[in-house]
């Protein structure tokens, strides 16, 4: 895809898609997940969801098995939508560290 054919599809885009790309692109390139979080001695250091235990690599994986967002909400209660929107876009800007941790622990 070509940064002209970017700007088509971003044009196609909601007022709500757009603000959704941006914050995507912020989180991105400074490389900072509000919702996400690594912490030493907690699921392996892996990347979780902040004031859980529950891996990002867990969700993608369940993802993965054709789990919907609505079916991972009602299993994992204390998480939000907007927990989720965070664990996608930090499953695209990471997507070998969290295919590695599927790997590893032996998800889909």
């Amino acid at each position: 895809m070509t940064i002209a054919d970017l700007e088509i599809r971003l044009s196609e885009l909601t007022s709500a898609e757009k603000v959704r790309v941006l914050r995507t692109l912020l989180f991105d390139l400074t490389d900072t997940w509000p919702a996400i979080e690594k912490t030493p001695g907690v699921s392996g250091g892996q990347a979780c969801i902040v004031r859980t235990r529950i891996p990002v690599w867990t969700l993608e994986g369940y993802r993965r098995l054709g789990w919907s967002d609505a079916e991972i909400l009602e299993n994992y209660p204390s998480l939000r939508a907007s927990d989720l929107a965070q664990a996608w876009a930090y499953v695209s800007a990471h997507r070998s560290e969290i295919d590695q941790a599927i790997l590893i622990n032996g998800e889909s």
